[in-house]
Parts: C-alpha cells; sequence; structure tokens
C-alpha cells in the first residue's frame, strides 16, 4: 500500500462549510460582546467559546474515528485504489490499467476548500470523491501514482 488519505462527499463539504460559518458567526459575536458589553457578556462569551471548543472537538474526534474505523478513505496501492464509503466498506475500486484520465476541480474560498477528483473508467462508469483542504497531501500522491502506473492511450 502507497498511502491512506481521507476523502469525503457532498455532506463532508457541506459539513465544513457550515463548521467555517458557524466559527465565523461565533467570532462576530465574540467582538460584538467585546464593544456592546451587555451585563451578562462573561456568560454569553463562555457560551460561545463552549461552542467553538466543541466544534475543535468534534473535528478532531471525527478525524481519529474516521481514520482508525478506515471510514471515507483513499487507499492507494501499486495497483489501483480502493475508495471507502462512510460504513468503512468499499465503495469503488479502480485497477491503474482501467484509468482513462484524471480530472480535478479545485475550489479555494473562505467558507469551502477542497479538490473535486473525478476518475473516469475506460469500461466503467466514473469515480468522484472530494479531498478537502487547500493543498491535501491525496492530490500529489494520486497524481504521482496516476502518471506512475497509468497506462497511456
Amino acid at each position: 500500500m502507497r498511502g491512506s488519505y481521507p476523502v469525503a462527499g457532498v455532506m463532508g463539504g457541506l459539513a465544513q462549510m457550515a463548521r467555517r460559518l458557524l466559527f465565523a458567526l461565533a467570532l462576530v459575536l465574540l467582538g460584538a460582546l467585546i464593544w456592546f458589553r451587555p451585563r451578562d457578556a462573561f456568560v454569553r462569551g463562555a457560551v460561545t467559546v463552549a461552542v467553538l471548543l466543541a466544534l475543535f472537538g468534534l473535528r478532531a474526534a471525527w478525524a481519529r474515528a474516521s481514520a482508525r474505523w478506515g471510514i471515507n478513505r483513499c487507499y492507494l496501492y501499486t495497483g489501483g485504489l480502493v475508495v471507502t464509503s462512510i460504513f468503512g466498506r468499499v465503495r469503488e475500486a479502480v485497477r491503474w490499467d482501467d484509468v482513462r484520465e484524471v480530472n480535478r476541480l479545485t475550489n479555494q474560498s473562505v467558507l469551502l476548500a477542497f479538490h473535486r477528483i473525478e476518475i473516469v473508467r475506460r469500461d466503467y462508469g466514473t469515480v468522484t470523491f472530494l479531498a478537502l483542504g487547500l493543498q491535501p497531501a491525496l492530490v500529489e500522491a494520486l497524481l504521482n501514482e496516476v502518471d506512475r502506473n497509468a497506462t497511456r492511450s
């Protein structure tokens, strides 16, 4: 095996956007509490900070759980790749010999940062998944493996 990388679907991208939006709203709320200084500012600030810490904790817990149980992963092998589902089962498997082309779409914004990877197979349908983040390690590793192993047509 050459590597194991996290991937996501549409719901993972939407969850990333919601988490970043909640984070931004919490920062705006903290700024408003500092500016207006209401009587119960400490309680409101404590609740806001607790929400921010809960968001970070849930993100870290999900990252550990998904890595441990093989949830939403892309495994790169010398003979191909395997993408697992939310339940850790094989969703798609592609041999390097079957790859016709790899298309990549990148979105880099404040609320959403992802690389959409579409692997077009010769005889079957396409395999599509998201690699979340500005520069995920999966993108470079996948493109290197495709260049190394895929046959030219």
